[in-house]
């Protein structure tokens, strides 16, 4: 590891640790806002597995948080589970439902790449959307679920300052073991994946199925993801799954930058507070949002992660030219 790596990551330890110990002192709605943010970061890190790493960008993220979340609140209303020591159940059962469809989507989703493949995973997202607003008998329709107070199981989940402790654990076990993921040799295939597949598949590695593994990977924390959002919510409905949350964590990654796992994290952090504070201060906050995207993809192409790289890319050519300016002239 060299010591570039070394620093990055003690930032990013210090940053969670600040998080940890400020947040609990700062009021319960911020407290609240700091929750959902971190879920919606393991949301956005899932599909930067997809994107910045495997260079696939996917519109069907909404389908694998709606599927942990309605499988939390389904066996929570009907068959009291995740209301003691069963939320472990729940938690474990949202993550295989969530990686279960992903798996049965990538069957159809890696076959396609580019633009098909975001509009493929557009119309299999599309479709847990349809599901989750017509079969009323399960899913409530439009008017959705409620779920019953949270659980308690020695700790009291009810309490909000509680369940920000875990789900920040959770936040952090999923940004350790996908950083993992990503320096391991599988993710360092991804990555030649996206820069080049063709060569990939010339040196005999089977691109496919380091896709389609991926594509579950993804889908596995976006219902972790989902099961969390279902309990902080309290009320999961047609509106968790529909194409503007895909959409969101999309841009959330790419405000953040891909290909870094914490970017995403940080997009999700941004693209949380300004909603909630926007909507307080005036109607059209989406338009101020919207600009913040375009501004972001066409002056910051890196993310907000690629900032630091390109300050130092514009001093560069600065400092060579003082050093060409600085040379003794040749007199002949």
């Amino acid at each position: 590891m060299t010591m570039d790596n070394r620093r990055k990551i003690l930032m990013v330890v210090a940053a969670l640790l600040a998080v940890l110990v400020i947040t609990p002192f700062s009021g319960s709605y911020v407290i609240v806002l700091v929750t959902h943010a971190l879920i919606f970061g393991i949301l956005a890190m899932s599909l930067d597995i997809l994107l910045g790493y495997t260079g696939l960008p996917s519109l069907g993220q909404a389908a694998y948080l709606g599927m942990g979340a309605y499988l939390t609140a389904v066996l929570a209303t009907r068959y009291q589970f995740g209301l003691d020591w069963t939320f472990w159940v729940v938690v474990v059962l949202g993550i295989l439902i969530a990686a279960a469809t992903a798996a049965f989507f990538g069957l159809f989703a890696i076959r396609a790449t580019g633009v098909y493949f975001l509009m493929i995973t557009l119309a299999l997202g599309m479709c847990v959307w349809g599901l989750a607003y017509r079969w009323n008998s399960l899913t409530g329709g439009d008017n959705g679920i409620v779920l019953p107070p949270r659980p308690e199981f020695g700790i009291e989940l009810a309490d909000d300052v509680t369940y920000f402790y875990l789900v920040f654990g959770f936040f952090a076990v999923s940004l350790a073991t996908l950083y993992l993921l990503v320096r391991s040799p599988f993710g360092h295939s991804l990555v030649g994946i996206r820069e080049n597949e063709l060569r990939m598949r010339i040196l005999g590695y089977n691109t496919w199925l380091h896709k389609y593994i991926a594509f579950i990977i993804a889908g596995g924390y976006g219902g972790l993801a989902g099961v969390l959002w279902a309990q902080a919510h309290g009320l999961v409905s047609p509106e968790d799954v529909i194409l503007a949350t895909s959409v969101d964590a999309l841009l959330m990654v790419v405000l953040g930058g891909p290909g870094t796992l914490v970017g995403g994290a940080i997009g999700a952090g941004i693209v949380v507070f300004l909603r909630e504070y926007l909507s307080t201060l005036v109607p059209w906050w989406q338009y101020v949002l919207g600009g913040v995207y375009v501004l972001t993809i066409l002056y910051l192409p890196g993310g907000l992660m690629g900032l630091p790289e390109r300050i130092r890319g514009s001093r560069m050519p600065a400092a060579v030219a003082g050093e060409v300016k600085s040379l003794p002239s040749v007199s002949h």
